[in-house]
């Protein structure tokens, strides 16, 4: 792989003109098949195959009046005040007119006023799903009311869920990247090659994904996904390149032969972390859930997308900056040729004075570091998983305001509303089990109240709506919905499920708790077999894959006590603290599986490097420390920032989602990967490269670290020069 790369490095470096011109046409394609073809996102989150979900197709077959998309207006009164329905009835009336608008219901026909009469509901049912809404329809349904004076009037339901967009808070964490890359280069050439390329990679990305979206049935958190990771991995492979770079030229080597040797040797590493983390990614698809595995694969697409500009775009663009990637001061200092067989002396940086003070105090650094993440991950045991709800959304959005107000004139088991859809062969058979399901339903433990039924045109499907006395997201909710699945299980005549937002959140949530150890199994799994192969070793693997799993306990914990305990929540701007959303903690780990490997092959690849060429085992891992730790810390301070900057979004899901991962890299790379590995490897010593005999001739040689590439392709002494700029 080391002389293929070097090939292409080189190739890239020498024919920087076309790789530049073809990299711009195929970023004008994307754009123009973004432009012409980009459809909706959406904020369904379901899976097929679910009680929920059967019921849901159900209706839609057979009562498609009532399979549409829901709104809810809330009407409240003055306090001390009475509605009355001449009061009401020109919201009512308005509400209806609305395009696309079936039915809006009278509260005082349906009996949805509360017992002080002060608050009222009005039901409007859409004829189209919430996907088919347009903005049109939804501000016409938003300004239903904004007339009536003296009445408080708030508009929620599905269809005024928001879609998170791409805003502002973003370039906090590209500027934070951005000073880190000036600080860690002192060029400002390096640092603004290194970001533009990582923007070129999520560009690209981010149009292929738009341009497929009329096609494929994107969630609204998929793009924002992808170009937050994109961002954070396309930074930290041009920086990995970009610094080997600068570390071949600055002994002298030809700007071309120092691409060469940046992409055979620290591209391979980025060759291997950008493989494990689409493999973690697209292996989302194992949890057979349809929105995780679009987001997975979205996400995926954008960081195969940032590696192979990091490749090709990246070389090319070292090319025209010359020598200026470099600080003023190496560049006009003299070089000499290096040796090929000389080692490059240890310096004393930080990194190789940390590496020394973790050599001497191993012991107490791997006890504290593995109490310390203990400790950290123990909230995880309380963690409650859910699919997010109005209540959960920014203080003052439309949603919370209708929600808040719901709860306060009528409780929260009012947002949380489920619907038994019963469906028969023949009408008298449906109306009898209708009947007896109300009353079966009526008597489970948890329920508020049930309506009379609603029947379709021919009478074989009937509808009840059911209130539950907690909120949508409430444990006992969960409970109420087990309890009454088992109780109407026993109801003969036909057939009974039971769906709605609530128990589609609560179906969504099981599967994915179900999937998780599976997943967590594959990913651990496939960690020790990938660093096997890149490796050559059992200990290293194991070593890693048991670090990934102190990383993903910590930050679980940390987690959960913020966003779903309180604690602290107003550091994050967390209005409402409540349970993570269901696909946090699958999509997490195969994030972050892909993230840590990243720093155990920038960190543990120089290590082997140093190892293969004659170090002994303790001056190795010093060694790798002391050169890969500076671009590791760095790389984890520009990720970190970048996930960070997702954190000041409005959007709870985003929000959480960004700050699980700002934390999950800040223990990862600056706990697990700069102290308890070097620990644990000067505990192993040589042992740490052990790998049987048998095993040995079995795997691959995917030369990661450049040793064939050393050894066939030697520095030539006319490689030497100073490149001309």
């Amino acid at each position: 792989m080391a002389i293929l790369l070097y090939r292409l490095g080189r190739l890239s470096f020498r024919r920087r003109g076309r790789v530049l011109a073809l990299w711009l046409l195929l970023l004008a394609l994307l754009g123009g098949g973004a432009a012409a073809f980009s459809g909706p996102t959406t904020s369904k989150f379901s899976i097929p195959g679910t009680e929920s979900q059967k019921a849901l197709d159900s209706l839609a077959r057979e009562f498609p009046q009532a399979g549409g998309a829901t709104g809810t207006i809330v009407v409240a009164a003055p306090e001390g005040g009475r509605l009355t329905p001449s009061a009401v009835a020109p919201v009512t009336e308005e509400a209806g007119k609305v395009p696309g608008v079936l039915s809006a219901v009278d509260p005082f026909v349906s009996k949805a006023v509360s017992q002080d009469g002060r608050y009222a509901l009005i039901q409007v049912q859409f004829e189209s799903g919430a996907d088919g809404i347009t903005d049109a329809q939804r501000e016409a349904f938003s300004e239903a009311g904004a007339s009536v004076a003296d009445l408080r009037v708030e508009h929620g339901g599905e269809i005024m869920r928001g879609v998170p967009e791409i805003g502002s808070t973003e370039i906090i964490g590209v500027a934070v990247a951005a000073l880190v890359l000036v600080l860690t280069f002192g060029s400002l050439v390096a640092a603004g090659m290194t970001l533009l390329n990582a923007l070129v990679g999520v560009a690209a990305g981010m149009a292929g994904l738009f341009a497929l979206s009329s096609t494929v049935e994107l969630t609204s958190t998929a793009p924002i996904l992808a170009l937050m990771l994109g961002l954070a991995v396309g930074i930290d492979y041009a920086l990995f390149i970009t610094s080997r770079y600068r570390h071949y030229l600055a002994e002298g080597m030809t700007g071309e032969e120092a691409a060469g040797r940046a992409a055979g040797t620290a591209g391979s590493a980025v060759v291997f972390a950008g493989a494990t983390v689409v493999i973690a990614l697209a292996g989302l698809a194992v949890a057979g859930v349809p929105f995780l595995t679009v987001m997975g694969l979205a996400a995926a697409a954008t960081v195969a997308l940032t590696v192979l500009v990091s490749l090709t775009l990246l070389p090319a663009a070292l090319g025209f900056a010359g020598t200026r990637v470099l600080p003023r001061k190496q560049r006009t200092r003299d070089r000499t040729p290096p040796s090929a067989s000389a080692p490059v002396e240890a310096g004393d940086g930080f990194g190789f004075r940390w590496g020394r003070i973790v050599a001497r105090l191993r012991v107490p650094v791997l006890v504290l570091g593995v109490v310390g993440l203990g400790a950290l991950a123990l909230p995880v045991q309380d963690m409650r998983l859910a699919l997010p709800d109005a209540g959960t959304e920014a203080v003052g959005s439309p949603n919370r305001d209708a929600y808040d107000l719901t709860t306060e004139g009528f409780g929260e088991g009012f947002n949380g509303r489920l619907v038994a859809v019963v469906s028969g062969d023949t009408a008298r058979a449906t109306g009898e089990t209708a009947k007896e399901a109300a009353a079966v339903i009526t008597d489970t433990d948890g329920v508020l109240a049930v309506a009379a039924p609603q029947m379709n045109e021919k009478g074989t499907t009937a509808l009840l709506a059911v209130i539950p006395e907690t909120g949508p997201t409430a444990a006992a909710t969960e409970d109420t919905v087990n309890e009454i699945r088992d109780r109407v299980a026993d109801v003969g005549g036909a057939a009974i499920s039971l769906t709605g937002a609530t128990a589609v959140g609560i179906d969504v949530s099981e599967k994915l708790a179900d999937a998780l150890p599976v997943y967590l199994l594959l990913v651990v799994g496939l960690s020790v077999l990938l660093l096997m192969l890149v490796f050559r070793s059992v200990l290293v693997p194991l070593k890693a894959a048991l670090g990934f799993l102190l990383t993903i306990g910590a930050t679980f914990g940390i987690t959960v006590a913020i966003f779903q305990e309180g604690h602290l929540a107003e550091l994050v701007g967390l209005d409402t603290p409540g349970p993570l959303v269901s696909f946090l903690p699958i999509l997490l780990i195969g994030i972050l599986f892909g993230l840590a490997m990243d720093y155990e092959v920038f960190l543990v690849s120089r290590m082997r490097e140093d190892f293969v060429h004659g170090s002994d085992a303790r001056e190795s891992v010093i060694s790798g420390v002391g050169h890969n730790g500076r671009v590791v810390t760095a790389a984890a301070v520009i990720m970190t920032a970048v996930f960070g900057g997702f954190v000041f979004m409005p959007d709870p899901v985003i929000k959480s989602i960004g700050f699980a991962l700002a934390i999950g890299v800040l223990v990862d790379a600056f706990v697990v990967r700069m102290a308890l590995v070097p620990a644990v490897m000067h505990l192993l010593g040589r042992a740490a490269w052990w790998l049987p005999r048998p095993v040995d001739r079995i795997l691959p040689d995917l030369d990661i670290e450049g040793e064939r590439l050393h050894r066939e392709i030697p520095v030539e002494p006319q490689a030497a020069q100073l490149v001309k700029t």
